[in-house]
């Protein structure tokens, strides 16, 4: 398993970068376009990420901005629906408050922080993935 963990505070980061590295390969960045620049590398070399944990609020490019380019490098490289990679954004705030001003919703799961360990395993449950 390959995740990409974006997300510009570093406590976040480094939780996340912990919890996955026991079964998956992680990648970690802390801004919007280091997470395009990191999935338009691996779409190159045909070594995608399984799951991208985005936070909504990053310098340089948001979470929703980020979405929308990573979604287009996914058409571009012409990756099948089944095939594009999960994405579970991350957000201090509700769902409900992004959503009025989302650009692009086509996220997989939504988890506010402070993240618990619960609710994570939870989603990733729901999305398919195991320890």
């Amino acid at each position: 398993m390959k995740v990409l963990v974006a997300d510009d505070d570093f406590a976040n980061r480094q939780f996340l970068e912990k919890f996955f590295s026991s079964y998956a390969k992680v990648v970690a960045v802390d801004n919007g376009m280091s997470a395009v620049d990191e999935v338009a590398k691996a779409l190159n070399e045909q070594e995608s990420f399984d799951l991208i944990c985005l936070d909504i609020m990053m310098p340089k490019l948001d979470g929703y901005k980020t979405l929308a380019a990573i979604r287009w490098a996914e058409d571009k490289y012409k990756v099948l629906e089944k095939n594009k990679v999960k994405v579970l954004m991350l957000s201090a705030l509700d769902e409900d408050v992004h959503d009025q001003i989302c650009i692009c919703d086509d996220y997989d799961a939504y988890i506010c922080k402070p993240i618990l360990v619960d609710v994570l395993e939870e989603q990733l449950t729901q999305l398919g993935f195991t320890r």
